[in-house]
């Protein structure tokens, strides 16, 4: 897709973000490169090179469970600027 046929100002105005009119040119420029690097990277030849889900080998790090003693449930609690019961009351995030 070249980079003229994104409307600059549009994709600003989704991300909620005021752009000047130098602005605009600049990262229209910036998008253009960018656009051109990957046009480059498509036309390598990249039949002999196997699929990957991930570039770097990803491996599970695992320890020993074993017990151990926790902090008492009411010491804690008692620390706690608010409680509801045995639990801590937090401020709801979500509107209703």
């Amino acid at each position: 897709m070249p980079a003229d046929a994104i409307d600059i100002r549009y994709v600003a105005e989704l991300a909620r973000i005021a752009l000047t009119d130098d602005e605009v040119e600049r990262f229209g420029k910036q998008l253009g490169d960018l656009l051109e690097h990957v046009n480059a990277l498509s036309e390598l030849d990249t039949a002999s090179v196997p699929a990957t889900a991930q570039v770097i080998e990803s491996r599970n790090v695992s320890r020993e469970d074993r017990l151990q003693p926790c902090l008492d449930r009411e010491v804690v609690l008692a620390q706690a600027p608010q409680r509801q019961g045995g639990f801590f009351r937090v401020p709801r995030i979500i509107a209703e």
